[in-house]
């Protein structure tokens, strides 16, 4: 059977959407009444290698990738999505613009915010604000990944 070159370009969007959605079934299932969980942050890109290496350095995990297009890292019960913008535009077109973003924060929780940001300073590029402590208990500091994404990194340090 001959299958065209779009079709297995787009096989592997496909499954991870059917595994996607399965996996939301079951959480779905699990949590009835819980009201709606925020399971995937998916980041559009113009270069899912360039942001995937990125993202293994700094979240110290390697990506699981599901051909050339798509790359996550699960981390506990959330997972961070890297998806190119070309395939974006094959499946849901128009629907993505790779590297606009400038109204969310990817924050993630780590063990010491000050360790963090010294082992990031010769990774991370753009600094946004070094470590200081906020008003509502948390250690932070922010920069931005190679798409301009805005990223933070906080460790608790007292209740507010």
């Amino acid at each position: 059977m001959f299958l065209s070159r779009r079709f297995l370009l787009v096989l592997p969007m496909v499954l991870v959407s059917l595994n996607c959605f399965a996996a939301s079934v079951v959480a779905m299932d699990e949590a009835k009444d819980a009201g709606p969980t925020l399971a995937h942050t998916c980041l559009i890109t113009d270069d899912v290698k360039r942001l995937a290496n990125f993202y293994e350095v700094v979240l110290q995990s390697r990506g699981k990738w599901s051909g050339a297009d798509y790359v996550e890292f699960t981390q506990g019960s959330n997972t961070l999505a890297i998806f190119s913008f070309r395939a974006q535009q094959e499946y849901i077109p128009d629907s993505a613009e790779a590297g606009k973003n400038r109204s969310a924060i990817l924050e993630f929780r780590v063990g010491d915010a000050d360790g963090e940001y010294a082992r990031l300073r010769g990774i991370v590029k753009v600094w946004v604000k070094p470590p200081s402590t906020q008003p509502w208990g948390t250690r932070s500091f922010y920069f931005r990944d190679p798409d301009g994404n805005l990223v933070d990194f906080f460790t608790v340090v007292r209740k507010p």
